[in-house]
């Protein structure tokens, strides 16, 4: 009777727990069984192994062949565990030897031709891979992405032969030494937007500080185009960053290593669900908010969005991850995003129009506002109307600033906070605003007068001393003055008033 043990990978949330595959040959009928928590996909291996074997040429075992997945209690999904069940079943039977199995970690699913197929989440294994102090071998579209990871020994194969050669000893698989070719980040940019200046204005404190907004008005006055400029005005990620935001993309098993500190820009349809923003599924996968992570994401239509699915918004906006909690595991993925959002003033996005008349009712004004909760608005920085352009400025020349220029802005901000506090503005906790956020007398003064007026509540009170601190940096000034404290207070209006033009 044979036994053969290779090391493999699981996925479970950002971790991948390793997984000992376990191939037993006995006497008996011939079968093969799966145990070990598979789900669908891995049960589905024993006829994709069965098929890549023959047609390599290798002999399929006429015995009991029982593989145990362990350790038995974790959950195990996708077909990442075809290469290490094939291998396991030549290493038990004696047509693959044995000897160096131990310092490998094998993934990849098998076609019917034996050819390996890329999986999702080749970077979180590598970094567990080399943790462990193990080689991985993996197919070669997911070499790249692995080898992003410092101090592994990445092992691309095309196909199970060349895994089979390599440890017989015919023919070494060579190691992954290909370059990263990352390509500069392009982005859209912000001198093509003709007028809104206060939006632009805007824009620049939002980056300056990673704050959230909201930009309001009719349709058609830019709020889409001036959102999909924000990721421009953010300077690229550092190693740390962009690896963190690689390994949620690859999770999802999109990432292209050619854009590896591009900053994500997402935005969902309006018609997404809850577990699609925040994540979730059996095997729980990122949802939008964590595949934003260090990025944009963008809410278009926020008002049309389910509300259960925008209160789900509010922890992650709050604590920068997300926790999901299943009954057979827990996953924690981080959400630290910047929230951008748009809407229309009313459900026919005329309100305050200057020429076209709005033709709905106080109370569908009422009904489609209060699809938006008051704790949602209250945990955005930012709130502007975008109002409707002239004749004169859609016809003439953009005049405004490019992207790069106000990047150098956004990252001069952004050096000055790491060095004076260690973090961003917009992370500021109630500590670090008490200590960093500090307005003069008269900013004082006017910021008592903003809290009885204006009804701020506390968070919006914290969240406005911030936003004063990112324009007092853009200013480089090292006190908070009352000219910083009325931009920020001027921010935080709300929605116009349901009175008619």
């Amino acid at each position: 009777m044979g036994l053969a043990l290779v090391k493999s990978r699981s996925l479970c949330g950002m971790d991948a727990p390793e997984v000992t595959v376990e191939v037993h040959l006995a006497n008996g009928l011939p079968a093969m069984s799966l145990v070990g928590l598979p789900d669908t996909e891995v049960k589905e291996a024993r006829d994709r192994v069965r098929a890549a074997l023959l047609t390599c040429q290798f002999e399929f075992p006429n015995r009991r062949i029982t593989v145990n997945l362990a350790p038995a209690d974790l959950p195990k999904e996708s077909g990442r565990f075809d290469l290490p069940i094939a291998l396991g079943i030549l290493a038990a039977s004696g047509q693959a030897k044995t000897a160096h199995l131990a310092g490998y970690e094998l993934v990849g699913e098998l076609s019917l031709s034996g050819e390996l197929r890329p999986v999702r989440g080749a970077l979180a294994m590598a970094w567990q891979a080399a943790g462990a102090g193990r080689t991985l071998i993996l197919p070669p579209e997911n070499a790249a992405e692995a080898a992003l990871v410092e101090g592994i020994r990445v092992l691309p194969a095309r196909n199970l032969l060349e895994v089979v050669a390599h440890f017989n000893g015919h023919s070494e698989l060579m190691p992954y030494s290909g370059a990263l070719t990352t390509s500069e980040p392009s982005y859209p940019d912000l001198a093509d937007v003709k007028g809104q200046k206060q939006a632009k204005r805007m824009l620049e404190v939002a980056a300056a500080g990673l704050h959230s907004l909201l930009m309001f008005g009719p349709p058609g006055t830019g709020k889409s185009m001036l959102a999909s400029r924000l990721p421009g005005l953010l300077p690229q990620l550092d190693d740390e960053a962009a690896l963190e935001s690689a390994a949620i993309q690859s999770l999802d098993g999109k990432f292209d290593p050619r854009r590896f500190r591009a900053r994500p820009f997402r935005s969902p349809h309006h018609s997404a669900s809850a577990p699609a923003l925040v994540g979730g599924g059996v095997n729980p996968r990122p949802g939008e908010i964590s595949l934003a992570h260090h990025g944009v994401l963008f809410l278009d239509e926020l008002p049309e969005f389910d509300r259960r699915v925008l209160e789900a918004l509010r922890e992650p906006m709050e604590c920068g991850h997300i926790t999901i909690s299943r009954a057979a595991q827990r996953a924690d993925f981080p959400a630290r995003f910047q929230f951008v959002a748009a809407m229309n003033p009313c459900p026919c996005g005329y309100l305050g129009h200057p020429q076209r008349a709005c033709r709905c009712t106080p109370d569908q004004i009422a009904r489609y506002r209060g699809r938006l909760s008051g704790p949602l608005l209250d945990r955005i920085d930012l709130s502007l109307e975008v109002g409707v352009l002239s004749a004169e400025t859609l016809q003439g020349n953009p005049d405004g600033e490019s992207s790069a220029t106000i990047r150098s802005r956004v990252t001069a901000a952004h050096t000055l906070q790491q060095v004076r506090q260690g973090r961003l503005n917009a992370h500021l906790d109630a500590r670090g605003i008490e200590q960093h956020c500090v307005p003069d007398t008269k900013a004082r003064v006017m910021l008592h007068q903003a809290i009885d007026k204006l009804g701020l509540s506390a968070r919006a009170y914290h969240r406005t001393l911030k936003v004063a601190r990112t324009i007092a940096d853009l200013a480089s000034s090292d006190t908070i003055s009352v000219a910083h404290v009325a931009e920020a207070i001027q921010y935080r209006r709300g929605l116009p008033s349901d009175s008619r033009p």
